[in-house]
């Protein structure tokens, strides 16, 4: 269905098929990686998983869209995306286009809206701007980090006690680990990790996972347990530093969290750089990365504000 709008005289219609192609005509390469991912979640309306979404044309030529959708992952809010062309911004567009999407109303009735945006880029600014005009305050911060090599003191290994040892990413022990830690550190937005979700968004190789590692208490055929984790994933660029996610078993005490996190990553930088991802929320690995940034031993590269309705 299409709706006219006073907005300079433009049009309003569900997402079509080329859409993706037209409007990067329009919009241009991507402002941040970040960008680059979130374009993705433009999609054609759809029921099951719900999913609506609204394209804007100027005289019949696709300028801006929105879309909203429902996330099995985390179902207590709807993601919500929207971008328009530079040169029709800051006219209302985008505006519009989320009071047309939500008179559409989720099926479960979730009515709370989460998006995101970087500190990156010329258009961070308005981005805040926008997420606060419609009700949106930060929800959360994801910092990447990158961890220079050779700065942090290496654990002490022995036969009988502390060991790093290679996982596979199909083992049951890990994907039950990363499964435990992810749904752990997500109660600012309750998650529904399972194991077959870990496998297929975090552990295969679909996703760019290339291998694990595991730091035990002790040896695993001496009934050794799993302290903390490390996947890591194929870089954007050959030459960029390894981006690793980071997790521990989130029934450690905070010290022991701690302890282990940095341990881990110690070997891990111990000859090159690698990057992380970390929310406030995974606390052992903030304390540690904030200590490493006050030593000048980690730069952070990307903030992301996550922000919601409620």
């Amino acid at each position: 269905m299409i709706e006219q709008s006073g907005l300079h005289h433009l049009t309003y219609r569900p997402w079509r098929e080329g859409d993706d192609l037209a409007l990067l005509q329009v919009w241009g390469d991507p402002a941040t990686p970040q960008a680059h991912v979130d374009r993705t979640m433009l999609r054609a309306s759809h029921d099951d998983p719900w999913a609506r979404t609204v394209v804007a044309e100027d005289q019949g030529v696709p300028i801006a869209a929105a879309t909203v959708f429902e996330s099995s992952l985390h179902p207590d809010r709807l993601w919500f995306y929207v971008e328009v062309a530079r040169d029709h911004r800051r006219q209302g567009i985008a505006t519009e286009l989320l009071r047309q999407l939500r008179r559409e109303g989720a099926p479960s009735e979730v009515s709370a809206l989460k998006s995101r945006f970087t500190d990156e880029g010329n258009d961070a600014g308005a981005s805040a701007g926008f997420a606060a005009s419609v009700g949106q305050s930060q929800i959360m911060r994801a910092r990447a980090v990158v961890i220079e090599p050779g700065g942090m003191k290496l654990p002490e290994f022995s036969d009988d006690g502390l060991t790093l040892e290679e996982s596979a990413t199909g083992s049951v022990e890990l994907t039950q680990l990363v499964t435990a830690f992810y749904n752990a550190v997500h109660d600012w937005d309750r998650a529904d990790m399972t194991l077959g979700r870990a496998q297929t968004m975090l552990l295969s190789e679909a996703t760019g996972a290339k291998g694990s590692v595991v730091l035990r208490d002790k040896p695993k055929a001496r009934g050794g347990k799993i302290l903390a984790f490390a996947i890591s994933y194929e870089p954007d660029r050959l030459d960029a530093p390894a981006d690793v996610l980071i997790g521990w078993d989130p029934e450690l005490e905070k010290s022991a969290a701690e302890q282990a996190v940095f341990g881990l990553l110690s070997m891990l930088a111990h000859q090159y750089p690698v990057k992380v991802e970390v929310d406030d929320a995974m606390t052992a690995l903030s304390e540690v990365v904030d200590g490493l940034i006050a030593a000048g031993q980690a730069t952070v590269v990307t903030t992301t504000h996550i922000v919601s309705t409620d």
